[in-house]
């Protein structure tokens, strides 16, 4: 686990020279691009969410498109356009955006949802599809997407097909007083973002992919995974709970923890600690559980205090599956 070890230690260092004081949300970002997952991140203005993905596709060496998304934004101005060429008297496709290594959806709620369903197949299959061409997306491939839950004038909530498409939810949150003085410091006379230089490229990106998935999990953990997921389902409070393809991201993310932290194997607490990035904004609460002041966050504390965790030496014995 060496080599992921390494490339999380360095992106983590790089990226934090921009972003102060956020280690623990820089760890999950490079997770997702680990896991080959996306990342919604959601808080208020100012807090540097855009920023964040700016470092993180320096820092990787990726190619960046930044789509700044608004209610005109058409789905072609995020896939590409078939245009007729006069000279060869044939169509031509002409790549949108979204063809980037890091894609940064900023204000990604501010489109209306035919525009924001044009990330859909990319997300989940790494391919877009325009006039019954089926173009593959450069890997890595990743979406970073920004919205503000504060301003919600003029606003399209994301619909749940989309939401469950990222692999986890990251919220900045304001600097504590020494970490935004820090940032006084960093920022006073130029921007770090701007001799920002990388730190690894996609080959080494996917070798760690590569490595990740020799990381073992043991099938009473798997099971693990699924119980907790299914229990979201059949919380009173919930309206929609956690998908199998949240299943599958608490899986891939714990395994990606697990090597961050130079192990080949995932325990309980890996699966724990993730939990709640992975599975929190895929649940939808019922609206008398809104009104009851009932957040995801209690109902996944729940979860987590009722199901059994499976004794370490059970999920460290035996042969991997």
């Amino acid at each position: 686990m060496g080599l992921v070890q390494s490339v999380v230690r360095r992106l983590v260092g790089s990226v934090g020279t921009v972003i102060v004081g956020k280690e623990q949300e820089i760890e999950l970002c490079v997770i997702a691009l680990l896991c080959g997952g996306h990342v919604l991140i959601e808080d208020v203005p100012g807090v540097g969410k855009t920023m964040l993905a700016k470092a993180m596709a320096r820092s990787t060496g990726c190619d960046f498109e930044r789509l700044q998304f608004t209610p005109d934004l058409l789905p072609g101005d995020v896939t590409g356009v078939s245009v007729f060429n006069p000279k060869t008297a044939e169509f031509e496709f002409r790549r949108g955006p979204i063809f980037a290594q890091v894609l940064l959806a900023d204000e990604i709620n501010r489109a209306t949802p035919k525009t924001q369903s044009a990330l859909l197949e990319a997300m989940e299959e790494g391919q877009v599809t325009v006039d019954g061409e089926t173009h593959p997306l450069p890997s890595p491939f990743i979406v970073l997407a920004t919205q503000n839950p504060i301003e919600l004038g003029g606003t399209f909530p994301l619909p749940e097909a989309q939401v469950d498409r990222f692999l986890v939810k990251v919220n900045l949150g304001y600097l504590q007083l020494s970490d935004e003085v820090a940032m006084l410091d960093r920022f006073q006379r130029e921007s770090p973002l701007d001799t920002l230089a990388a730190v690894t490229d996609a080959k080494e990106i996917e070798a760690c992919r590569g490595e990740l998935q020799s990381v073992w999990c043991h099938h009473s953990l798997k099971e693990y995974c699924v119980r907790v997921v299914q229990r979201t389902r059949a919380n009173s409070d919930v309206a929609l709970g956690a998908s199998p393809r949240g299943s599958l991201g608490l899986l891939h993310a714990s395994q990606a923890r697990a090597a961050v932290n130079g192990r080949d194997y995932v325990t309980p607490d890996d699966i724990k600690q993730l939990a709640h990035r992975v599975l929190g904004h895929r649940i939808v609460l019922r609206a008398n559980a809104e009104l009851r002041g009932v957040s995801t966050a209690q109902v996944i504390d729940e979860v987590l205090a009722s199901e059994p965790v499976p004794a370490e030496h059970q999920a460290m014995a035996g042969e991997g599956s």
